[in-house]
C-alpha cells in the first residue's frame, strides 16, 4: 500500500452492553461519516492524499491480545482512502461488516491493545497514527487501559475517545484519565447512539484533519 498521511484504527465496542439496535446505530453512522463529501475530502486533503483505515469490534472474548492480522475480530481490513470513490467503498464495507456479537463484558485495555497492534500491522507507511476508541462502558476486566495506553503513546499513536453516556453518565471521566493519550489527543460524548452519527463525523474529521507528527517506526506488533 501506497504511504498515506494518517493511519486511523476505529475500535467499537460490541460488548454486551450494546443490543442490536444500538450496533446498528453505531455502524451506520460510522459508515454515513466516509459517505459525507467533507470527510472523504480531507482523507485526499493531506500531502499524500490519501488515509489508512481499518476497523475493529472489540469486547471481552478474546483469549489472546495478539491477535493474528485479519482475525475475526477486524471487521474492515486496511483500506487506502484517497477520495470519494474510495470513502464509499469503505462505508460499504463497514455497512456489511458481519457483526462480533460477543455477549461479554468490556475490556476496554485489550481492546485498546488489539487497535494498537492493528496499526503495528497497517501495510502503508504512515505520517500520523491514530487509535480511535468508542463505546459506551468504563474497563470492567482483564488489562488496564492506563498501561495500554501509555504504551501507544511512547510509540507515537495519538488516542482519542467518543463516549456513549447512556449506560455511564460520568464515561468521559473515564476517558479522559485512562483512554486518551499522545500529541493533540481529545475524549468527547455524545448522549446516547442515536447521537452517535453527528458525533462520529464531527470527530472523524478532527482526526483526519490534524497536523500531528508520529513515530511510525517505533510500533512493533510484538508490543501488544
Amino acid at each position: 500500500m501506497d504511504p498515506v498521511d494518517l493511519a486511523l484504527c476505529l475500535a467499537i465496542d460490541v460488548s454486551a452492553s450494546v443490543d442490536y439496535d444500538e450496533f446498528g446505530l453505531m455502524i451506520g453512522g460510522t459508515a454515513a461519516a466516509f459517505r459525507d463529501p467533507g470527510i472523504a475530502a480531507a482523507c485526499a486533503g493531506g500531502p499524500r492524499g490519501a488515509v489508512a483505515v481499518a476497523v475493529l469490534f472489540w469486547s471481552g472474548a478474546w483469549p489472546s491480545m495478539r491477535p493474528p492480522s485479519g482475525g475475526p475480530e477486524v471487521a474492515v481490513p486496511w483500506m487506502r482512502i484517497d477520495g470519494a470513490a474510495a470513502a464509499a467503498a469503505l462505508a460499504e464495507a463497514i455497512d456489511n461488516a458481519p457483526g462480533c456479537r460477543c455477549r461479554a463484558r468490556p475490556r476496554l485495555g485489550e481492546g485498546m491493545a488489539a487497535g494498537l497492534g492493528q496499526l503495528a500491522r497497517c501495510p502503508a507507511p504512515a505520517s500520523r497514527l491514530v487509535l480511535d476508541v468508542s463505546g459506551d462502558g468504563k474497563h470492567n476486566q482483564g488489562r488496564l487501559p492506563g498501561p495500554v495506553r501509555d504504551i501507544g503513546v511512547a510509540a507515537g499513536v495519538t488516542l482519542n475517545g467518543l463516549a456513549v453516556l447512556n449506560e455511564e453518565p460520568d464515561l468521559l471521566d473515564h476517558y479522559r484519565a485512562e483512554v486518551i493519550g499522545g500529541p493533540g489527543c481529545f475524549a468527547m460524548d455524545c448522549p446516547d447512539y442515536a447521537a452517535f452519527a453527528q458525533a462520529i463525523r464531527e470527530k472523524l474529521a478532527r482526526e483526519i484533519g490534524g497536523l500531528l507528527l508520529s513515530r511510525a517506526d517505533r510500533l512493533s506488533p510484538e508490543a501488544y
